[in-house]
Formats: C-alpha cells, structure tokens, sequence
C-alpha cells in the first residue's frame, strides 16, 4: 500500500522510529501554581460530607436506611450548618470517603510525577448531592510519552482507591446491621454490589445481603465502590479509556462506542442514571478524541497486562447495574 505519492507508510514509520534529535532539548519546567484553590475546595467538600454524613449516622441509629425521613434534602445540608455539632455526626463517612478519593487522586498524581507529566492538585467538586461530592479530578497539563506512562496513570488511581476500600468496607459489613424490614420504608434502595456480596458471604454466610444496613463507614465506601466502576469505565479518557487505549489504542474509540451504547440500554432497561452517563460519554467520544502519544510503539509489558486483568476483576467487584432506585 502507498500514501498516494507513491511512498509505502511502511517506510514512513521505519524512519520515525528509528530518528533521534541531534539536539536534546529538556521540556520546559511546570509552571508552579498556587495551592489554595485545592485547598478551599476540599474543606467545602469536607463540610458538604460531613453534613451529607450526619445523615447517614442519624438514619443508622435509628435502624432506618439513609433519607428514610427525609422530606427536604436541602433541609438536611442546612441544619447541620445551623447546628455544628450534628457535623460530628458526619464525621466517620465524610473521613472514609475523602480518604477513599484523595487517594484514588494521589494514586494518578504521583504515577504522573514518576513520568515527569505536569499535573494539577487534586480538586474536589462539593455539591449538594446524596453524598456530598461528585468526586475529585486533577488535571495533566502534558502529553503522556509512552504506552507505559498512560497505562500507568491510568491504573494507579483505581488501584490505589481500591486497596483503601477493601479494608473500609470489610469492617462496616462485619460490624453493621441487619435489619430484615427497613427496606419497607426507605426512600431510596441502594444496590448491592459484588464486594458487598463477598464480604457478606465470608462474615454472614447464610443471611440474606438485603437485609445490611450499612453503617456511616460502609456507606462512604460504597461510594468509593462506586466511584472506581465509573472510572474504570472503558470509555472515553475515563481510567478505564486510558487503560484501553494504551492496550489497543486502534480499537479505543470503537471500544468507547460500544460502551456507551451499552450504557444507554442499560438505561432503558436497568437504571436510569446508566441513560445519562451513555450520552454523555457518547457525545464526548464522538467529539473529543483521545490525545495521542508521543512514543505509541512501544509496547506493553506482559505485567502490565496482567495489571489490566487485575483492573478488569476491580471493575467487576465495584460495579452494580442497579446503584440506587425507588423501591
């Protein structure tokens, strides 16, 4: 085959590869930016959890699932402002669940620090949400190098969270509640996922994993939980799409097609919420692309791949067709 010039692509690729600068000039040093910005976002994220989190407390001691009684959700933020003391309250799931996010954040922030990638500080989103926060985000302001670094950037974060909320959520289903009745009067029904499943088996065999309450700690690390399945989603720039593309980065739009559209029928069929999360990563794949590398021929090595599987199986132990509906 030939580009239409009559030179083979062959021969183009053979000459990149294999070309060095005769001059090696170093990339020009990140610009440092201020901190407090990071800073103030994450106290309105821990106030906004601690708030969200005197909730859950509340409804646990009282045998009920989490907004049983609630009748004003924006009353429930506002009266843990005009009382302080009920933040207390708030205290084990907003420390669980910042602990769970941040470190999925860090695990991406120091993989990219390794890889000499610019990258922000992590930033909270606050928000007046059943659990206080849209997550955290940070910012690579470089392009990554190699399959390598996009692989690993992609991969530490879910990782790092993960291994923070097996042990999180191993001690809340030892130790909550079971309660076979309080799913009669809840206002919103929470999904069981996997892990929950595995725990449930492991320390309550034989009993039913519907009747958990969770307790304040259980219910931050189920958000965890559901934090890294949507991340590890194969889709788009996603954790999950930067761990595609540096397998196959030929397939990864294609693949990021395909799991949007899942999602969308999930949406009809399963939860709602799935409909959302489709379009959006549809339109986003269609419009944006994933960046490319600057060095996309160097390979993967075989641990990496096995790393992959290990992603895969973190996926599946995170993810719940049904997050939440009303019974």
């Amino acid at each position: 085959m030939t580009n239409g010039n009559g030179q083979s692509r062959d021969h183009v690729e053979v000459l990149d590869v294999n070309f060095r600068p005769v001059i090696d000039v170093p990339p020009p040093a990140p610009r440092k930016r201020p901190l407090w910005p990071a800073l103030i976002l994450f106290l309105l994220t821990v106030i906004s959890t601690l708030a969200v989190g005197s909730e859950f407390a509340a409804s646990y001691a009282h045998g009920e699932q989490p907004f049983s009684q609630v009748e004003n959700y924006w009353q429930m933020f506002v009266a843990p402002l005009t009382e302080p003391r009920l933040l207390l309250l708030g205290v084990p799931f907003s420390l669980t669940l910042m602990t769970i996010l941040l470190a999925h954040e860090l695990g991406h922030y120091f993989a990219c620090k390794i890889y000499g990638i610019d990258v922000s500080y992590p930033y909270f989103i606050p928000a007046p949400t059943l659990f206080g926060t849209f997550g955290a985000f940070i910012r690579i302001r470089s392009p990554f190098t190699s399959r390598r670094a996009l692989f690993d950037v992609g991969i530490a974060g879910p990782v790092v969270g993960f291994i923070f909320t097996i042990p999180a959520m191993a001690y809340a289903v030892a130790t909550s509640k079971f309660v076979p009745d309080a799913q009669e009067s809840q206002g919103i029904l929470f999904g069981t996922p996997p892990l929950v499943r595995v725990f449930n088996w492991i320390f309550h065999p034989g009993v039913d994993p519907s009747w958990l309450l969770l307790n304040p700690v259980g219910r931050a690390a189920w958000v965890g939980l559901l934090a890294t399945a949507l991340n590890l989603l194969p889709a788009w720039q996603l954790d999950g799409g930067h761990i595609v593309y540096s397998l196959a980065s030929e397939r990864h739009r294609k693949i990021s097609l395909a799991a949007s559209l899942i999602l969308l029928a999930m949406g009809i069929y399963m939860w709602h919420g799935w409909a959302l999360w489709g379009m959006v990563l549809l339109v986003l794949s269609l419009r944006f692309r994933h960046p490319p590398l600057l060095d996309r021929w160097e390979p993967l090595t075989p641990s990496r791949r096995m790393w992959a599987v290990v992603a895969l199986a973190i996926f599946i132990l995170s993810f719940t067709p049904w997050p939440a509906s009303n019974p």
